[in-house]
């Protein structure tokens, strides 16, 4: 390959952008033909979407074999008959856990996780309590490290305030009193979110895991180009040829933004088969991502590649060695991977700022198509103008840093 392009360059009637795609196409050869770089970075992007919908599914199927269950562990059920039968009204199956050794076996087991249910712990005076129309307490024991346990103790909890409510309209019927005073105002709900925005509860997390491969994708291409190519000692017979360093430089460029923006496709139609393997019926309902969000995923995350490329080729041009390339790229990828993060640590409306800033634009733009709401010209130029911007920055520094190491 080097030879062909010693040949293009020197032909007297190449021109800058043969010089280019010659370069490029040289890029792409290079990165294809190593296998074990070219699966380490398919294979993610492939996986990624059916290993997270299989995982995120098998967990809410989980709690939802929890729910279908209708047990409610009790410590001390003989102490509260009408409690119990109260729950047992519920269509809820009791699981008595007094003959299962001293008070404190259930919070080792809530503690270490091998009990995955909260515990309704009834006082020896309960029934006492009750009828002299005194409040008597009982527990509802959980572990909040315990995310089994965790999600079950709502549902406890409301059974002992409805069994509360019940009381209460017994107690007021008794003495002749409607049960209606108690709730002088009704009140309705009413939920303003569209179908897709409810369903972004589930679906956030897309955006978020689709940034990765991406970044990814342009850093092995990125990291070859230059400082693999510096330490294989092929990089300086390059600049020998008498072709200008931009060319050279723009040719690599747009490789590594080509193999960032593949491995973005292939993350995001991977999501597609990836519903195949969800397990929950409620998380299939809630899960809207089709061919046409793929699409507009990839088209989205293309950016977010030439920005990423750019960038991560300014880094590496900078080192001597492929280990200290890493080094220094792992930065970039920090950067790139922690700025999604700022919507959710601090939610409410996206502000103007968000889309000039590579990942985080590309997330909330992501959100939008999830949500069903159009972009317009707003939400979808400043990224453009952004990405355009971090590359040609970074491309032609990197120029000059060839042009450097050509003269020394």
């Amino acid at each position: 390959m080097s030879r062909t392009l010693n040949q293009a360059v020197t032909h007297p009637n190449a021109g800058v952008l043969n010089h280019i795609v010659i370069v490029f196409i040289k890029e792409l050869v290079d990165a294809l033909r190593d296998r074990r770089t070219l699966m380490r970075m398919v294979l993610p992007g492939i996986l990624v979407g059916p290993i997270m919908l299989f995982a995120l599914s098998a967990l809410i199927a989980q709690f939802e074999a929890q729910f279908e269950k209708r047990e409610v562990h009790v410590y001390g059920a003989a102490h509260g008959p009408t409690l119990v039968n109260f729950i047992e009204r519920q269509n809820y199956t009791l699981v008595k856990l007094d003959g299962a050794g001293p008070e404190e076996a259930y919070e080792k087991k809530l503690r270490s996780g091998t009990l995955g249910s909260p515990v309704l712990v009834i006082p020896a005076d309960f029934e006492a309590e009750l009828a002299r129309g005194d409040q008597p307490t009982v527990e509802v024991v959980t572990d909040s490290a315990n995310m089994r346990a965790q999600v079950g103790s709502g549902a406890v909890a409301n059974l002992v305030r409805n069994f509360g409510s019940e009381r209460a309209q017994l107690q007021l019927l008794l003495r002749g009193v409607s049960p209606e005073v108690m709730q002088p105002v009704q009140m309705t709900e009413r939920d303003l979110a569209s179908p897709g925005a409810r369903a972004t509860r589930i679906t956030s997390i897309v955006p978020f895991v689709l940034i990765m491969p991406v970044l990814y994708g342009c850093l092995a291409a990125a990291l070859d180009a230059t400082s693999g190519e510096r330490e294989r000692g092929s990089l300086e017979p390059l600049l020998t040829n008498p072709t200008s360093h931009h060319a050279i430089t723009l040719g690599k460029w747009m490789a590594v933004a080509l193999m960032g923006a593949a491995v973005a496709a292939l993350s995001a139609f991977g999501f597609l088969p990836g519903q195949w393997l969800i397990k929950s019926d409620a998380l299939a309902a809630q899960f809207r991502f089709g061919w046409q969000e793929a699409s507009l995923f990839t088209a989205l995350l293309a950016p977010l590649a030439i920005a990423a490329g750019g960038l991560l080729m300014a880094m590496a041009i900078r080192t001597k060695t492929f280990k200290e390339a890493q080094a220094s790229a792992n930065l970039v990828l920090m950067v790139f991977s922690l700025v999604p993060l700022i919507p959710m640590l601090n939610p409410g409306a996206d502000a103007a700022w968000h889309y000039w800033v590579p990942g985080l634009a590309q997330y909330q733009q992501m959100m939008l198509v999830l949500k069903g709401e159009a972009l317009g010209l707003a939400r979808v130029l400043p990224p453009l103008l952004a990405a355009a911007a971090i590359a040609g920055v970074s491309v032609w520094y990197v120029a000059r840093e060839m042009r450097a190491a050509a003269s020394r």
